[in-house]
């Protein structure tokens, strides 16, 4: 960011002014309102990828016609570095609705064990927790062993 390099330019400077300050000052803070957060398109992806998992033979040409344009509109987002997070959910909303509207062809049977469920929209994310688990496993386990050996001693 140009305007944080010369703001610790007119930091570092003993002689700078207090306009020169309030100008960087400006300038960063202008800089900083600028920026815009990435959207998280993991969410989109996973939907693309389910999406390119099925079978075209399996449903309807029309239906199918409507996933398949929905893919390649959503496939543009997902590439769009510039795309902002209302695009992002209307991509994925779009492919939803077009998945959720696949009709099999009559007289094909479609796996309906694995249906394709598309209300679930959380993100499962790895908090370690289950390394902190096993951890007070294993020191449960130790207080229980040492609490036996010292009853084991008392008799």
């Amino acid at each position: 960011l140009p305007e944080l390099e010369a703001a610790q330019e007119v930091l570092g400077n003993e002689k700078a002014t207090q306009a020169e300050v309030d100008e960087a000052c400006d300038a960063l803070t202008r800089g900083y309102l600028n920026l815009r957060l990435k959207p998280n398109k993991d969410l989109l992806a996973d939907l693309i990828n389910k999406a390119n998992g099925l079978n075209s033979a399996s449903y309807t040409a029309k239906t199918w016609a409507v996933v398949a344009d929905e893919v390649i509109k959503a496939q543009a987002v997902l590439n769009n570095p510039e795309v902002s997070e209302a695009e992002v959910k209307a991509a994925h909303a779009a492919l939803t609705k077009a998945l959720e509207g696949l009709e099999a062809k009559p007289g094909n049977t479609v796996d309906t064990s694995t249906p394709v469920k598309l209300g679930d929209t959380t993100v499962g994310v790895k908090t370690g927790d289950n390394g902190l688990m096993t951890v007070f496993a294993g020191l449960t386990m130790l207080s229980l062993a040492g609490l036996s050996l010292l009853r084991k001693k008392e008799d």
